[in-house]
């Protein structure tokens, strides 16, 4: 069977299109460009299926080709296959062939002289009407894959030709136990699902009163029918996690905690009483009945201990999901917020509202399951050892706290009865302090969402320490019902009155609180924490603040004081709204290089990408390639604008300052740049185009006008865009190390690359509240630089080839 070219002659290739001598000309962006609407968008997602239904044909083709000689055998004395079974493994597959080449044939020309009047509606349709072959070959689909199974077993030559048609790697594929579709012969099943995801694309991007749209929409209506007959699988809906928590024995301190049980987590209700601590699950009940906990262990503080330093039994491995996943979730329940306020003012929307309440409690109730990731390890004297997961240092140092605190009361061990330990986790339900998980669908409308923006504070400076020491301060904040380390300042070694005045940015997302915790830097590798495999740090001291939106959002700095044991700590904040803080505003000084439109600042440099990029990506791959968190953590406000005005003012010291620099302020400086660039390095012309493309569903279509779109950037942008690119591809390449996933780096670079200028951002919008741009902008915006980073335009090799390149600097 020849190679299957999964890469059509019509698929779309970042290169200059080549003009009748075979020269290279400009390329020349359709009319109605920046594309988006209409026809042109249409016209696209036409081309894309047109390249992925070739790609098909060809599939088929290739199934077919053992066919044939198959056939011929079966009438001589010594056949591989018989008639009969010829038939049932290649069943209905000449007749899907013919459909969609009669199909494709068809369309071809259609797009190829494509006009405001090109009608391809009744093509739709036809195709949609002749799913009833599909239905024969589903019917028949499993007895197809039997009997290649037995035949291939049977029989050495047709062994022989299923290799090379993938009828074994199936076969082995299923011996494994791999949930893996047959690479071929589930391509006619894949086909309609991908056929239906084209037409939704067409209706979106077709006017209702062309002709094209009633027929759409009838093909639409037949080919989700037909899928609906056919799909069997049922998608597992997880449950809504709901448990409470309690007051007294009296009850000290309640909380929910992510319990890892049997390599598992499981969401608990710890409760700490005034001499034990007990932990418990909501127990199932029949719906009207009274809810009930059940108790999964209880620990007498007399015999309650935590890890010492000096022990030596192997921790179990934590297994962590991947920072992409959590985000991907994030994205969804943000989506889902929007969709509820959206329903709440529709007519009639309350039931739909409901719905989506509940489907965003059970993803809040999972990110909640999935993001804590520090251990927090108990044990019982008596041997057993318990294991949580929180998601931050404060919390853990909370709870033992308050454990040591009761431990140094003369208790004595005490043993429940089961009647007693059934009575005291039946009270747990009217003692309980904390009723609901902490997620959004659990709060009252009437309750505070939250501030969405950015959070300026600089750290000044701490008093109050007894003794010389190394410090320094985390900053954390709230998100989606769980606390994030966000900063963390610099170490001030030997002293009582550390000074750090470090100024952070540092962006909230849905945030209510702000927690400073004061550390001692540990430098002591003997002192080694079980717990994390890291070096202590002695917690010195800790503080909440509550973020009141009229106090933090006026202009100006707010100080503050927060004590913790003796010690004070001062800092200031203010807060920035998201479509305060992403205005562009242009510089007024043109001679600089921030604020400037970037193909003043190449044409002036000579260079194809401005200087500013080429050094901060080199000095970041140079030095914080492996630094946690990289892009992600923030750099100290005033390090960044003292590179900034090294770069407008031409300083002949900046190589000098990038290698003195902070890594993270010199990441936070590109990452300046961009944001105050007056038009997005993806341009405003071309926003509403990439905002459409993103969101069209069939991956050929997709790829078609995400192609296109970035052949339309002028020189400067794409070459800088795609320079930033092979170094964010390498930074994730890294992920392992600095935690930084492709996933991650589009969230941080999204929104600053994509995000118009003000004047093209609000045409035409009515923004409701923060978190709508949250919803929706800005998750589209995540989602365009993925892909890219996803789909790499073009080979980097390539790039560096480009003579124009890299040019003389100033």
């Amino acid at each position: 069977m020849p190679y299957i070219d999964e890469s059509p002659t019509m698929s779309p290739q970042l290169c200059a299109p080549q003009g009748p001598d075979g020269e290279a000309v400009s390329p020349t962006p359709p009319e109605g460009l920046p594309p988006g609407k209409g026809l042109e968008m249409k016209k696209l997602v036409l081309s894309g299926f047109l390249a992925s239904e070739e790609i098909y044909i060809n599939q088929l083709e290739a199934l077919l080709l053992p066919m044939r000689p198959l056939k011929a055998t079966a009438t001589t004395s010594q056949p591989v296959l018989t008639i009969q079974q010829i038939e049932t493994i290649f069943y209905k597959i000449q007749d899907i062939f013919e459909i969609h080449k009669e199909f494709y044939d068809a369309l071809l020309p259609s797009i190829q002289q494509w006009d405001e009047k090109v009608t391809v509606g009744h093509l739709f349709q036809k195709l949609a009407s002749q799913l009833g072959v599909y239905k024969a070959f589903v019917d028949n689909y499993k007895v197809a894959l039997e009997t290649a199974e037995k035949c291939s077993q049977a029989n050495i030559q047709f062994q022989k030709i299923s290799e090379v048609n993938s009828f074994s790697t199936i076969q082995r594929l299923k011996k494994e136990k791999k949930n893996v579709r047959i690479p071929l012969l589930y391509k006619p099943i894949d086909r309609v699902t991908r056929s239906t995801l084209v037409l939704h694309d067409l209706l979106k991007h077709t006017p209702k009163d062309h002709p094209d749209f009633p027929l759409l929409q009838d093909a639409l209506r037949i080919s989700q029918n037909f899928l609906s007959s056919i799909n069997e699988e049922i998608d597992p809906r997880r449950t809504a996690v709901t448990t409470p928590k309690g007051e007294a024995r009296q009850l000290v301190k309640d909380g929910f905690l992510v319990e890892v049980s049997e390599s598992s987590r499981k969401l608990r209700h710890v409760f700490l009483f005034t001499d034990l601590l007990l932990c418990a699950k909501m127990k199932k009940t029949a719906v009207g009945r009274h809810q009930q906990y059940e108790c999964k262990w209880y620990i007498p503080l007399a015999d309650l201990t935590f890890q010492t330093l000096d022990d030596s039994d192997s921790c179990p491995s934590i297994q962590v999901l991947p920072e992409h996943e959590i985000e991907e979730m994030k994205i969804k329940i943000s989506v889902l917020k929007s969709e509820i306020q959206k329903e709440k003012k529709a007519p009639k929307g309350q039931s739909r509202v409901e719905r989506l309440r509940k489907k965003m409690n059970e993803q809040e109730s999972w990110l909640l399951l999935h993001s804590p990731t520090i251990p927090f390890r108990i044990h019982n004297k008596h041997g057993k050892s318990y294991l949580f997961l929180l998601s931050s240092d404060y919390e853990r140092s909370e709870w033992r706290e308050s454990i040591q605190k009761l431990q140094k009361k003369d208790l004595q061990a005490c043993v429940l009865s089961s009647v007693e330990l059934q009575v005291l986790t039946s009270s747990c339900f009217k003692l309980r302090t904390v009723h609901n998980i902490p997620v959004t669908s659990n709060k009252d409308d009437e309750e505070t969402p939250g501030l969405y923006g950015f959070l300026h504070v600089i750290v000044h400076s701490a008093k109050g320490f007894k003794e010389s020491a190394n410090l320094y301060c985390t900053l954390e904040v709230d998100s989606y019902g769980y606390f994030v380390s966000k900063a963390k300042t610099r170490v001030f070694r030997d002293t009582t009155e550390p000074q750090w005045n470090e100024e952070f940015e540092i962006e909230l997302e849905g945030s209510q609180y702000l927690r400073i915790l004061c550390y001692e830097k540990c430098y002591d590798k003997s002192m080694l924490n079980k717990d994390d495999n890291e070096i202590v740090d002695k917690i010195m001291g800790k503080g909440q603040v509550q973020l009141d939106p009229q106090t933090v959002q006026s202009k100006n700095w707010h100080m503050d004081v927060i004590e913790m044991n003796g010690i004070k700590v001062e800092f200031s904040m203010k807060f920035t709204s998201r479509d305060l803080s992403l205005k562009r505003t242009p510089s007024k000084k043109q001679s600089g290089v921030f604020g400037v439109k970037i193909n003043v600042v190449t044409k002036r440099e000579r260079s194809k990408v401005p200087y500013i990029v080429r050094q901060c990506i080199e000095e970041v791959e140079k030095r914080g390639i492996d630094e946690v968190g990289i892009y992600r953590i923030s750099g100290v406000a005033t390090d960044i604008q003292a590179l900034k005005l090294a770069f407008d003012t031409n300083t002949k010291d900046i190589l000098v300052m990038l290698s003195d620099m902070d890594i993270n302020a010199i990441a936070g400086t590109l990452k300046l740049y961009f944001r105050e660039l007056p038009e997005p390095l993806l341009t405003d012309r071309l926003y509403p185009a990439f905002m459409e493309g993103i969101a069209l569903s069939d991956p050929a279509a997709k790829e078609n006008c995400m192609m296109h779109l970035l052949r339309s950037l002028p020189d400067p942008n794409l070459m800088t865009f795609l320079t930033l690119l092979e170094h964010l591809k390498r930074v994730a390449d890294k992920e392992p190390v600095n935690k930084m996933s492709l996933h991650n780096l589009a969230t941080v670079f999204g929104p600053t690359l994509l995000r118009p200028s003000e004047s093209e951002n609000t045409k035409g919008q009515h923004i409701t509240s923060a978190s709508d741009i949250w919803s929706h902008d800005v998750m589209a915006q995540v989602q365009v630089l993925l892909y890219y980073l996803q789909h790499p335009p073009i080979s980097f090799a390539e790039l560096k080839r480009n003579t124009l390149y890299f040019s003389t600097d100033v």
